[in-house]
């Protein structure tokens, strides 16, 4: 019969040595978004005037963004920099969490975590991209319209300003992952594809709900965040029909094995 001492000592050195393993993926991640940062510090202002552009091109004639902040013209462009940085370096990060989680994963689960990953980072891109491609110019030309009337100067402070696109990446970059998430639910039968068309009324609501909550109050802006929200959950139903179509019974009996 094994020392109860012993299998504590042994439960301790393996958990110790997990910590060890995850602060150096943690530094090895770190490492890589720094490395891309100090490669892309010198265009840092550049960065910004591409994030600016949006807003500069529906601005009125001689309309200028403003820095009300002493240190702002300095450490927003860095803040940017960063940010894209990390977006550059995800790819990396992703794979030391992976490398990390990948020792406790079935097979079958270390085969589902690369395409999940792959399609999870795509569809996150093209979430900012449709909010920088499409929606910022609508949004900035509608306030702009609004403006006018009242004769207001549109003008935004830059930190302002990077607040307000960063909510929107965020926003339309997890709006993006719907399809993934559903496919998700099923493949943990969490849900059916029955059960998400059944509850596709509600779905509608709290699209437009959402909406309402991060765009700005105007119907225009919170259509363009729930009309893809709707079309994006309608692609994740389609998307689990497709490849969730019937039970994993090798999988079942791989974790019987186990």
């Amino acid at each position: 019969m094994s020392d109860p001492q012993n299998q504590n000592e042994g439960a301790e050195e393996t958990f110790i040595s997990h910590l060890v393993e995850l602060r150096d993926r943690i530094i090895r991640a770190g490492i890589s978004v720094i490395v891309v940062f100090v490669g892309l510090v010198y265009w840092a202002p550049d960065i910004f005037r591409l994030l600016a552009r949006p807003l500069m091109n529906n601005l009125p004639k001689d309309g200028k963004m403003i820095v009300t902040d002493v240190t702002g013209s300095f450490f927003v462009p860095m803040k940017v920099t960063m940010l894209v940085a990390f977006v550059i370096a995800l790819p990396f990060v992703l794979y030391q969490i992976w490398a990390f989680v990948a020792p406790g994963l079935y097979q079958h689960e270390k085969k589902l975590v690369g395409p999940l990953v792959g399609s999870s980072y795509t569809l996150f891109l093209c979430g900012m991209a449709f909010a920088y491609f499409v929606v910022f110019p609508t949004i900035f030309r509608v306030m702009a319209h609004y403006n006018a009337p009242l004769g207001a100067e549109m003008t935004t402070d830059i930190d302002n300003y990077l607040s307000f696109v960063l909510t929107m990446f965020i926003a339309f970059g997890v709006t993006f992952e719907v399809p993934i998430v559903v496919v998700l639910l099923v493949r943990m039968g969490v849900l059916t594809v029955k059960k998400l068309k059944e509850i596709r009324p509600y779905v509608i609501v709290g699209a437009f709900v959402i909406s309402a909550v991060v765009t700005p109050p105007d119907v225009f802006s919170q259509l363009i965040l729930a009309i893809p929200l709707i079309v994006l959950y309608e692609a994740g139903i389609i998307a689990a029909r497709l490849f969730v179509s019937k039970p994993v019974t090798a999988e079942n009996e791989e974790k019987a094995a186990s």
